[in-house]
């Protein structure tokens, strides 16, 4: 993890090892997709915190839930995702896509096909 002195280029295709996980047993809906995170930056806020970085995960789904200041813009860079809220609704992301996660959004993320995303949290 590096925090940047003024410019930092995220690429798809990172060089170094990423930070392996999967969703909570009790979070998923299907599957247990692997997930590989690139945090690149991980910087004090004067209330809180920014994370980016890269994003990788295979097809699955799971239930998510942000804090009540955390919030989430990601690209996608390649694959497909849904984002489902918690009213039954839903928005799709393709390559060249973005999705804003307000704060406290509670719902569940879908990969529909391994994704790539770019993404950035501030808390």
């Amino acid at each position: 993890m590096t925090t940047p002195a003024l410019l930092l280029k995220l690429t798809a295709q990172p060089a170094d090892t990423p930070t392996l996980d999967h969703p909570k047993p009790e979070r998923l809906i299907r599957g247990n997709p692997l997930r590989e995170t690139w945090n690149r930056v991980d910087e004090a806020l004067p209330a809180g915190r920014v994370y980016c970085g890269v994003w990788r995960c295979e097809p699955g789904h799971w239930r998510i839930a942000l804090g009540p200041t955390e919030r989430e813009l990601f690209t996608v860079v390649s694959g497909r995702c849904r984002v489902h809220d918690a009213r039954g609704g839903f928005e799709e992301a393709g390559p060249g896509e973005a999705l804003y996660l307000p704060p406290g959004f509670a719902g569940e993320f879908e990969v529909l096909e391994h994704l790539t995303k770019t993404y950035m949290i501030a808390e």
